[in-house]
């Protein structure tokens, strides 16, 4: 049996905090009275807020990795999260050869290696290919497709795809969010330029997400509100932002987030292989994208990603919002949970996973638990009292 107590710290409301995990879930404080039981390990979270883990549904790469380029290094790229406070992720795939798609599902479907631990790949995001031409942004445009049901032939959350970022103006593109959502795919309305009519089509067929809003899509106009007025209108979805201070201003985040409240607002950070490396020249797929000031751009100037971790984006949030640090933190763990229909993750209470980001007031990250076990310290952990 393993054990792990975490104590001295407070919740996200502030209040005082005490949270003991057993064989990977957290547990009531009752159950655990017997005086016979191993006490465990000890986590002191004195002068720490103690959250929910963090999740991130758009992540690119990290640390140099770039998974569409690299899907082998997947586990690699987890280890490497759970750093920044990540205790479980979607890999994205963004447009690329088809063969980047079936060796990401080949290597999550594998597992990770012996005594792996990390921030755990939940599903793949596939960003792509399905997206307009117009408003590819980064994407390679020669590797656009249209939809078709033979191109997501394979693609289910039962085969590991948890989620699909598609264009829903594109010829095709109604059936193939049929059969994604019938199949248990969380679709999402992205890189699009969409008119009213289907992008509330693409909802009755089941959509839920939007991708990154504000980005890779048209303006709102008053009599055509577009993918943007519908993200911000219909209580249906739930909607990416990019809070690295880059990807939106802070009046449109402010606007954004007060629109939709923190229910239906998901942060993501859509880091790329430039998280954790200094400003200078890397990867986003088979394109060099070079690193500025924080800001990821291809050569020609377009956003392709971000440099940025959770850490930012709930800064930003704050920021730029009255929410209190409960409803700040809710946009990286039960919105996100609850939208991968997996309600054991993005809280914590008796029942739920022993994941936890340990926090300073900054949102800056000290530790990070998974499954209960102490995965990142900015010490070192190796059991006790600390």
């Amino acid at each position: 049996m393993s054990s792990l107590t975490v104590r001295g710290g407070t919740d996200a409301a502030g209040d005082p905090c005490e949270v003991h995990v057993v064989d990977g879930v957290v547990t009531d404080p009752a159950d655990l009275a017997d005086p016979a039981r191993p006490v465990g390990d000890v986590l002191d979270a004195s002068g720490l807020r103690v959250l929910p883990g963090w999740l991130d549904l758009q992540v690119n790469g990290v640390a140099g990795i770039d998974l569409t380029n690299e899907p082998d290094r997947l586990w690699e790229a987890g280890t490497a999260l759970a750093g920044f406070g990540v205790t479980g992720f979607l890999p994205t795939v963004i447009t690329s050869a088809p063969e980047a798609r079936a060796r990401a599902l080949e290597v999550f479907a594998a597992g990770p290696p012996a005594g792996w631990r990390g921030a755990v790949p939940l599903g793949l995001h596939f960003e792509g290919p399905m997206i307009a031409p117009t408003r590819k942004g980064a994407h390679p445009e020669h590797w656009l497709r249209a939809p078709a049901p033979e191109l997501v032939q394979g693609w289910s959350r039962t085969d590991g795809v948890a989620m699909v970022t598609i264009a829903p103006e594109l010829p095709g593109a109604g059936e193939v969010i049929d059969l994604l959502v019938a199949r248990g795919v969380l679709v999402s309305v992205g890189h699009t330029a969409a008119a009213t009519t289907q992008v509330l089509d693409a909802l009755d067929r089941g959509a839920r997400v939007v991708t990154h809003l504000g980005n890779a899509m048209p303006p709102i106009q008053a009599r055509e509100p577009g993918p943007a007025g519908v993200a911000l209108a219909d209580p249906r979805l739930t909607v990416g932002l990019i809070a690295d201070g880059h990807h939106l201003h802070r009046a449109s985040l402010t606007g954004y987030a007060h629109a939709m409240g923190p229910q239906r607002t998901l942060a993501v950070t859509d880091c790329t292989a430039a998280l954790g490396l200094p400003d200078g020249e890397t990867r986003l797929g088979d394109q060099h994208v070079l690193v500025e000031a924080g800001a990821v751009r291809l050569v020609d100037g377009t956003l392709a990603g971000s440099a940025a971790p959770l850490t930012q984006c709930l800064r930003e949030l704050a920021a730029a919002t009255d929410w209190p640090t409960t409803d700040v933190v809710a946009t990286c763990t039960s919105v996100p949970a609850d939208l991968l229909g997996d309600p054991g993750r993005g809280r914590i209470s008796p029942g739920a996973r022993g994941d936890l980001t340990l926090v300073d007031d900054d949102f800056e990250v000290v530790a990070t638990v998974v499954g209960g076990h102490v995965v990142h310290h900015i010490d070192s952990f190796d059991g006790g009292d600390r």
